[in-house]
């Protein structure tokens, strides 16, 4: 039997909470060419007309795939010349969903690169420049190229250098003092092309992640650089145990990841030149590979949801790596649900976890209440929150929520649910036998079960609501003013009750 849990909420129209909701900052993606398939861009349309981001960042703006670096030999020359077909590709497609990119510099191509080290089924080069004045030029020409065709606001696009290179897959040897003189050579270019450019880095995850950062801000301090921000990235599962095509991994404590976070906010404060420097987390999810099944599931999006309550605490953005499943990391996906990075699985299906950033987007408005339970924000119409019930693999606990409001005499309580019983498609796909490949018909019917249960009732003045959260359940919740403005004649008691 499920433990039982029951909370008490008092919620003032007064109250005052710390919550800075940039839920819509920037989400990830895969590489930058399969910006080009069909259904990647109908992944993403179906995620802003949806959700809505700003901002999207992925790797590979420089891999042989976008083609924009070309060297060539005349006259016994080697010269240059740039290719930027499929980067106008891929940003025309980006502005008409509304969507602007995160740059993020890397990787090295295979022409300019100083060795053949290269990550991931695509084979992204992973090391240094052979010539780092050519490097710098490849950056200025593809900053000026879409400031030439973009206007100013290309000067919005925060610029990243590299990705992860205190990883040694992802940065050649993962030299600390190579990267530093990376980030120098290529933050004095763009400086030098145009200082409204905002650059920052260094885009660490995990290992040695507080040297990494101390490091950074002393090369930067000695170097009397001034970045715009500083970048990191954030994951909360153990080591993965591999299965097949999967890797199993178990969740960390949310607040062990909290304060590995603060950490990076107090080594930066601690500089009185860097102090209050925004802090752009590039990536986030729980697990860091794409084949765990857990992503997929409503665990992952009632754990999320805590870690939307807070990440905003001490970090000006937090971007979910990645908004969906066309992603080839580790190859082609062999099923629809791998355990992809995404919040849209293949076939246009949303995961839990795509509500949960949905519900967070709505909470616009003045905080009034945030605890490890619930995020509640006062609007001009009422009040709205989200709710959640994350149980740890092999819990079980039923949460109760008891909320009063002052609110008018005529309210309307609307509730949209995801749990594990009104929306979960990968339960749906299991009991449909997990077919690897999926028919039309078998698409709707799993995009009929990745929607929410909305349900509603009257408020009277005084009564207090309730909220029942099953396990690893998100619940979002607006109450509204809704005085009864009835037509003549109509009674609904009369028109729903047996005569």
């Amino acid at each position: 039997m499920a433990e039982k849990y029951h909370s008490k909420i008092t919620v003032s129209p007064d109250g005052k909470a710390e919550f800075h909701n940039n839920v819509d900052f920037c989400v990830g993606t895969g590489r930058m060419g399969l910006a080009l398939q069909k259904e990647y861009f109908d992944q993403l349309a179906l995620v802003q007309r949806e959700i809505g981001f700003k901002h999207i960042r992925g790797h590979g703006l420089f891999t042989d795939d976008m083609a924009i670096y070309h060297e060539y030999e005349e006259d016994g020359e080697t010269k240059v010349e740039y290719n930027f077909t499929y980067l106008d590709l891929v940003m025309d497609s980006y502005h008409s969903l509304g969507i602007r990119p995160f740059i993020e510099l890397g990787f090295m191509p295979k022409q300019l690169a100083s060795g053949t080290q290269t990550i991931f089924y695509w084979k992204g080069n992973t090391t240094p420049p052979k010539d780092y004045s050519r490097w710098c030029e490849l950056v200025r020409e593809t900053l000026a190229h879409l400031v030439e065709r973009y206007g100013d606001e290309a000067y919005e696009y925060p610029i990243e250098v590299w990705n992860e290179p205190n990883l040694p897959g992802f940065w050649y040897k993962a030299d600390m003092q190579e990267y530093f003189k990376l980030f120098k050579e290529t933050y004095q270019a763009v400086r030098a092309l145009d200082p409204r450019f905002r650059i920052g880095g260094p885009a660490i995850c995990g290992v040695r992640d507080k040297e990494w950062i101390k490091e950074f801000m002393e090369f930067c301090r000695s170097e009397k650089l001034s970045p715009d921000f500083v970048t990191r990235h954030h994951y909360t599962t153990e080591l993965p145990e591999n299965s097949g095509h999967y890797g199993y991994a178990k969740l960390m404590n949310p607040y062990d990841g909290f304060d590995n976070l603060q950490s990076t906010r107090d080594i930066i404060d601690s500089y009185p030149e860097y102090k209050g420097l925004p802090i752009h987390i590039t990536e986030f999810n729980t697990s860091y590979i794409p084949n765990c099944p857990i992503h997929d599931t409503n665990l992952n999006a009632a754990y999320l949801a805590e870690q939307l309550s807070r990440l905003g605490d001490v970090n000006e953005s937090y971007s979910y790596w990645t908004f969906g499943d066309i992603f080839e990391e580790q190859g082609v996906p062999f099923a629809p649900f791998h355990g992809g990075f995404g919040m849209v699985a293949n076939g246009c299906i949303p995961k839990p976890t795509f509500y949960t950033f949905k519900f967070f987007k709505r909470l616009q408005g003045d905080c009034v209440h945030k605890d490890a339970d619930a995020v509640i924000v006062k609007t001009e119409s009422g009040y709205r929150g989200v709710a959640w019930n994350y149980c740890p693999m092999g819990g079980d606990m039923e949460k109760e929520l008891e909320l009063s409001f002052e609110a008018g005499s005529e309210s309307c309580l609307i509730t949209e649910t995801v749990d594990e019983t009104t929306c979960n498609p990968l339960k749906l796909w299991h009991d449909m036998g997990e077919p690897q490949s999926l028919s039309e018909c078998q698409q709707e019917l799993l995009r009929q079960a990745a929607r929410p249960l909305v349900g509603s009732r009257r408020v009277s003045e005084g009564e207090s609501v309730k909220l029942e959260l099953m396990r690893n359940s998100v619940i979002y919740f607006e109450l509204i003013d809704a005085p009864m403005t009835s037509d003549r004649g109509f009674d609904y008691q009369r028109a729903t009750t047996k005569m």
